[in-house]
């Protein structure tokens, strides 16, 4: 199996945490016998300073024939107007915390992508522990929350009133592998799920039931650190581990790299815990591959 991802690297530690971001990618992709053909597109200050516009054609042409999209940090008027191009529904944060914890948190974007967000959801819920949190998801959604549940028997589905998942979001993130809540909570829930934990580490996407997704770490561009080899990169590491599941499919191996990001230590230069996170590969690889089998 071989896909196109397309690298925007933009501008401050991007071109850094981009080159670690390729390394995890690639060590992952062998493991689990399917190829990554890379693009390396022209995106934001780096196009405009060789094309004289943020977002080229050839930029756009790139974009959109890739199966996924990674962008080395959120925010920016070009990544709007890429997004725009897209045929996005749902928005997703995966918060990574501790060793081994990970919530995921779904939301529509937009009310006529409520029952394509609750179909991702239910699926990715039974690629884990089959457990699902539905918050908030009274009213008008509630007829299409129950058409999922029953497409997809056997799962363990919950349902929350914001106010009490908050409080275990914040208190009990351990309960949850899923959640899917309105946009208007999703924010929120992502800002408090596992709060208090000493080690946190968080990364967005973008899903698309036709054309590339778009996924990217949860911090900007830093510019005030670019070049120094210092900036984290595990963020961009989980990024490229949700591009992997969600964006591409190949869950397994999403598996594998989130888990190294969750081993690994994140403390040294930008290579060094990219390499520490590179070694626990072989490890994660034999515990998610074992789990999923038992399961």
């Amino acid at each position: 199996m071989s896909y196109t991802v397309a690298f925007l690297a933009r501008h401050g530690i991007g071109p850094e945490i981009t080159a670690e971001a390729s390394r995890a990618i690639e060590a992952a992709s062998r493991l689990h016998g399917f190829y990554v053909d890379e693009h390396h597109v022209p995106f934001g200050a780096d196009a405009l300073m060789r094309f004289g516009h943020p977002f080229p054609m050839q930029s756009r042409r790139s974009v959109l024939a890739a199966d996924s999209v990674l962008v080395a940090s959120r925010g920016g008027e070009e990544l709007a107007v890429l997004e725009e191009e897209l045929d996005l529904r749902a928005s997703v944060v995966r918060v990574r915390y501790e060793r081994q914890g990970e919530v995921s948190l779904l939301a529509p974007l937009g009310e006529e992508a409520w029952e394509w967000t609750l179909e991702r959801g239910f699926e990715l819920a039974r690629s884990l522990r089959a457990r699902i949190a539905l918050v908030g998801v009274d009213g008008r959604w509630a007829e299409a929350a129950n058409s999922a549940e029953e497409r997809h028997d056997g799962l363990d589905v919950e349902r929350l009133v914001p106010r009490n998942a908050m409080r275990d979001l914040v208190f009990a993130p351990q309960r949850f592998d899923v959640v899917v809540c309105p946009p208007e909570l999703a924010s929120a829930a992502a800002d408090v799920t596992a709060c208090l934990a000493a080690e946190r580490t968080t990364a967005w996407g973008r899903l698309a039931p036709t054309g590339p997704g778009v996924f990217g770490p949860a911090h900007g561009a830093a510019d005030d650190i670019a070049g120094q080899g210092v900036a984290d990169p595990s963020s961009m590491l989980l990024a490229a581990a949700l591009m992997l599941g969600e964006g591409l499919g190949e869950r397994n191996a999403a598996a594998t790299l989130s888990a190294a990001v969750g081993r690994a230590e994140t403390r040294g230069s930008t290579r060094s815990v990219t390499d520490a996170v590179l070694s626990q590969l072989p490890l994660t690889l034999t515990n998610a591959e074992f789990w999923r089998q038992a399961v």
